[in-house]
C-alpha cells in the first residue's frame, strides 16, 4: 500500500469520526487510524532504507530535512510534519502554502496540526533554518581536510552548486522565496541568509589575491555569479561539478602565479 493511499485512508476516517457517536464506534476508529499512521510511517523508514542501502537519490537525500532531524529530540510525526511542509513551501511558495494543505497533506484535521506547530509564519522560519544549515553542514564537510585556499573555496563553490541546480533540492526554493514572507519574519530570513553566505565572507580572506583587487566586490560577484547559474543552467550540458570548478578558474587572480609569469616574460 502507498503512503498516498494510507494517508488518503487516514484523512477518511478521520472524517468519519467526526459524524460517529458511538463510543464503541469512536475508540474503533481512534485504532484505525493509529494503525494506519504507523504504517505509513513505518513504510516511509522502510523507503530510506532501501534508498540508503542502494546508493540511490543521494543528493537528494544529503539535502533532505531529514537529515538535520536525525538523533533530534523530534517524534516521528513530527519529522512527519516537517519535511511534508517544506515539500509544499518549496513547490508552491510560502504564500500558496496554506496550514490546510499541509494538515491534508500529513492527514491531520482542524487544529489538530497546532499541536504540533505554533503558526505558518514559525513552521516557515523553523524549516527555512534547517533547510540552511543542512546546506552549510554540506559545504563544511566538502571543505574538511583541505589546506589550500583555492581547493577550499573551489569545494564550497561545487558544493553550493550541486545544492542549487539539484531538481530535488528544498534549500534553494526556500532562500529564494524570502521575498514572499511577511515583513515580521522577512527580517530573520535575510539575517539567516547572510550568516550562511558568511562561509564565504570567510573564505575569500585567505585567498593570494592581487592586492589591488577589492576582496568585498570580489566575493560580492563570485556570489552573484553562484546564485545565478540556475537562471541558465540545463541537465545534459556541464555537470555542477565542472561549472563550479570552471567558476573558480576564472575568479583565480593568484598574485603569486602572475610574479612568476612576469618574471619568465621575454623583454620588450
Amino acid at each position: 500500500m502507498t503512503l498516498s493511499i494510507l494517508y488518503q485512508t487516514i484523512v477518511t476516517i478521520g472524517k468519519l469520526n467526526l459524524y460517529r457517536h458511538d463510543a464503541g464506534e469512536v475508540r474503533l476508529v481512534k485504532r484505525c487510524r493509529s494503525a494506519l499512521r504507523a504504517a505509513g510511517l513505518q513504510v516511509k523508514r522502510e523507503a530510506r532504507t532501501r534508498m540508503k542501502d542502494a546508493g540511490g537519490g543521494v543528493s537528494t537525500l544529503r539535502d533532505s530535512l531529514a537529515a538535520a532531524m536525525v538523533g533530534g529530540e523530534l517524534s516521528e510525526r513530527h519529522c512527519e510534519i516537517l519535511e511534508a511542509a517544506a515539500g509544499l513551501f518549496a513547490e508552491r511558495g510560502y504564500a500558496a502554502t496554506s496550514v490546510r494543505d499541509i494538515g491534508e497533506k500529513v492527514g491531520l484535521l482542524g487544529g489538530s496540526l497546532y499541536h504540533y506547530i505554533k503558526s505558518k509564519e514559525a513552521l516557515f522560519v523553523r524549516i527555512h533554518d534547517m533547510a540552511l544549515q543542512v546546506a552549510g553542514d554540506r559545504i563544511a564537510t566538502a571543505m574538511a581536510g583541505k589546506t589550500d585556499p583555492w581547493e577550499r573555496l573551489e569545494a564550497a563553490c561545487v558544493t553550493m552548486l550541486e545544492i542549487q541546480l539539484d531538481p530535488h533540492s528544498l534549500t534553494m526554493p526556500l532562500m529564494n522565496d524570502f521575498a514572499s514572507a511577511p515583513p515580521e519574519i522577512r527580517e530573520r530570513l535575510v539575517a539567516k541568509r547572510d550568516a550562511f553566505e558568511a562561509i564565504f565572507r570567510e573564505l575569500i580572506p585567505g585567498l593570494p589575491l592581487d592586492p589591488a583587487l577589492d576582496r568585498g566586490v570580489y566575493r560580492l560577484l563570485l556570489l552573484t555569479l553562484l546564485n545565478n547559474v540556475s537562471s541558465w543552467y540545463r541537465q545534459g550540458g556541464m555537470s555542477p561539478e565542472d561549472i563550479g570548478r570552471q567558476i573558480v578558474r576564472i575568479f583565480r587572480h593568484d598574485v603569486k602565479e602572475k610574479e612568476g609569469v612576469e618574471r619568465v616574460s621575454p623583454a620588450r
